[in-house]
């Protein structure tokens, strides 16, 4: 028996399974409707980018997160998951719609929300039997208001109820099937007793972790059940922007200290080690170097400053932060140019390309901007990553792409670490040194030992710490 916000209790039950339409395919999107076939409902997904749903059709995965690719092939081989190419038709078969489209930034910073839009007139159009429309996609708060207004608007066929909710989602790229059937929380904003009764039964074999977990080889981790937390719609969307904007505060606030910390001779690995020990800060996103990037936390943190804005309130605190992390990229070409002295006409080496490890997402990757920084300079620039290097392909066409790291770094004469992939910690680096013209390494994201890095013979330049450099440096 779970005990629900308010003291609602829901008995063991029947499970029940679900007809379900997720509307997106995105890195959100195509991870609900997966997950949610892996845990037993019938589902639909469905996305008006024609290539997406032939490259799914085919077996393939636009994507890359890990485990996902076997748990979409394992629900299709069950006929559990299904993709259509024609978003209209996913909607009269689904007694839920999952909204998981994309709402990018403006140029002023707000949500674009056309998409949700657009998806609000075609369920209003395509319904025939009662829906329960949940909001997926990261919005501002008051946007399920305004998405009931529109399903209420366009609707042609009086008499049929579209019901909405919101149900944030808290996936990290890298980690997200593992989010999905292990979460912490599970947050759902509803108007109705049966709309929290219909989610209840979505997510009832998470909550009671009764499936069999891809993730950990059938057997689901003993520890804490999920907690259930109902609230408003308002509250729901209000969540998940407060949320990804305190860990970009945090993030922020710790490369502000690691800036303070090079001043004054203290290391940030200790600073931020202690800090995190408390259990009132955690150790979570306390990690100083280039910065914050991918597609959520800097949106995110644009669309509710834009939000507070027109209600009145200041938020000026998380302006700064936003400040700081653009800042990095500066920061750290500055370290480059002090190393180097002249940029121009110099091989370096970039290993890591997407924002963080485990994806193969590119965009607002601090990575890029480096590059086109070192390309803008005139370097020569030679570029390697485990999984984002086809993306990278594609907005990055003048840099010369590796097949490892040790031949990214062959002949060059700086090496930078961007991107904090665990398999670069554990690189052959006496190797790397031998190849090097200079054995200068620029470790953006803090990943490696000052210390050791000394003793192998490099240059070592990171953030918030002390630096290994030669006694004769000649560019």
């Amino acid at each position: 028996m779970i005990v629900a916000a308010g003291g609602k209790q829901y008995d063991g039950g029947e499970e029940t399974r679900l007809r379900i339409s997720v509307i997106g395919t995105g890195y959100v999107g195509l991870v609900t409707g997966a997950c949610l076939a892996e845990i037993g409902h019938e589902v639909v997904c469905t996305d008006n980018d024609g290539s997406k749903i032939r490259t799914l059709e085919a077996g393939g995965v636009p994507i890359y997160e890990p485990g996902l690719d076997k748990i979409i092939a394992r629900a299709r081989k069950e006929n559990r998951l299904r993709f259509c190419a024609k978003p209209a038709d996913a909607v009269p078969g689904g007694d839920a719609i999952f909204i998981c489209v994309g709402t990018p930034p403006l140029p002023n910073g707000d949500a674009d929300l056309s998409a949700i839009d657009h998806v609000a007139r075609m369920v209003a159009s395509e319904a025939t039997s009662a829906k329960l429309v949940i909001e997926k996609s990261t919005v501002p708060a008051r946007t399920g208001h305004e998405l009931k207004r529109a399903l209420s608007v366009y609707a042609r066929r009086p008499g049929v109820s579209l019901r909405v909710a919101s149900n944030p989602e808290f996936l990290r790229e890298g980690t997200a099937v593992e989010d999905f059937l292990h979460p912490d929380r599970i947050v759902v904003g509803v108007e109705d007793e049966s709309s929290e009764r219909q989610l209840y039964d979505i997510y009832r074999p998470v909550l009671e972790q009764k499936f069999n977990c891809p993730v950990h080889a059938g057997t689901c981790p003993d520890g804490p059940a999920p907690k259930w937390l109902v609230t408003t719609i308002n509250s729901a969307e209000l969540i998940k922007h407060a949320s990804n904007s305190f860990l970009a505060l945090k993030v922020s606030y710790a490369n502000m200290v690691a800036d303070l910390a090079e001043k004054l001779g203290a290391d940030i690995d200790e600073v931020t080690r202690a800090m995190g020990m408390d259990p009132r800060i955690g150790p979570s996103f306390l990690n100083a170097g280039l910065g914050f990037g991918g597609f959520c936390l800097p949106k995110d943190l644009q669309a509710f400053v834009r939000l507070a804005e027109r209600c009145g309130v200041d938020f000026s605190m998380l302006r700064a932060a936003e400040k700081i992390n653009k800042h990095r990229i500066d920061r750290f070409f500055d370290k480059i140019r002090e190393a180097l002295w002249v940029v121009r006409d110099k091989p370096v080496c970039v290993l890591g390309l997407a924002f963080k490890p485990h994806t193969d997402d590119v965009r607002f990757a601090p990575a890029i901007d480096l590059i086109h920084r070192l390309m803008e300079e005139g370097a020569q620039v030679r570029a390697y990553d485990p999984q984002a290097m086809e993306k990278a392909r594609a907005i990055l066409p003048g840099v010369e792409y590796s097949d490892s790291a040790y031949s990214a770094a062959k002949g060059c004469e700086a090496l930078v670490i961007a991107t904090e992939w665990p398999e670069f910690r554990s690189l052959d680096w006496e190797r790397i040194r031998a190849g090097m013209v200079r054995p200068l390494v620029l470790d953006a994201r803090n990943l490696l030992s000052p210390g050791e890095m000394r003793s192998r013979g490099f240059e070592y330049r990171s953030f918030g710490r002390p630096d290994v450099v030669a006694e004769t440096q000649i560019a």
